[in-house]
């Protein structure tokens, strides 16, 4: 097993006054050679946003890109004609592929909190995309809720994208423990944190901290406090 730890601390930061934001590889300003990608996971921002306030209209290419808000509701418009609300409890996907234009505003009047995860398709020139979906009503405390799958592999109604990456999203009492097998040998798991305490692969991981782990056919945690967590499982070649 092969594993590096990303504490919270050591993520980049950039505050825009409209947007707090903590890139956990490099990004934007931010550049650190050890922290560029994670096999195809190549972007994890964990951005505020403030009331009213948001990303203009902005273009991408070949990317696989899922948004998670964690609490408040993103106002997404893209060029594919899509004009929708993602709120905490559902999740976003957007296959640039070809290309598309979007913009992403925090529409509410609250602070927006937001995952942004950027994952490389599994080829380039694919026909854009866009979906997402509710999943309040399948998250079940103390389990791993698949979100996004491959196209090949979906499984629990969960979102597709164009690359071989699982996301699960789980909340965890304390005490609980949990294994997780990975669906590849070439795989990797890189889970993050979002609250709580947890033992992961041996690794005691807090709030906002992360370990990708690779080489190894299954992982262990264990929640020592009221946790949520991340975890995506992404080919490393």
């Amino acid at each position: 097993m092969e594993k590096v730890f990303h504490p919270a601390v050591s993520r980049g930061k950039a505050n825009y006054g409209w947007l707090d934001a903590n890139y956990s590889f490099s990004f934007a300003n931010f550049f650190d050679p050890n922290k560029v990608q994670f096999g195809q996971l190549r972007v994890l921002n964990d951005d505020l946003v403030k009331a009213g306030k948001g990303f203009g209209t902005h273009p991408h290419k070949n990317m696989e890109i899922i948004s998670i808000p964690l609490k408040g509701e993103i106002r997404h418009k893209d060029s594919m004609n899509h004009n929708a609300v993602i709120k905490a409890g559902e999740v976003q996907v957007m296959s640039a592929g070809t290309g598309v234009e979007h913009s992403e505003f925090n529409s509410s009047n609250e602070e927006l909190n937001l995952l942004q995860i950027w994952i490389f398709p599994k080829k380039n020139g694919l026909e854009p995309r866009y979906d997402q979906k509710d999943f309040s009503d399948l998250m079940k405390e103390n389990q791993l809720i698949n979100v996004v799958s491959p196209r090949s592999d979906q499984s629990n109604n969960s979102l597709f994208i164009n690359q071989q990456a699982y996301l699960h999203l789980g909340d965890f009492e304390t005490g609980r423990k949990i294994e997780y097998v990975l669906k590849n040998e070439h795989h990797g798991v890189y889970v993050f944190l979002i609250e709580g305490e947890a033992n992961v692969a041996d690794t005691l991981l807090k709030k906002r901290d992360a370990i990708g782990i690779w080489e190894t056919d299954k992982i262990s945690m264990g929640f020592k406090k009221p946790s949520k967590v991340l975890l995506i499982e992404v080919s490393m070649n």
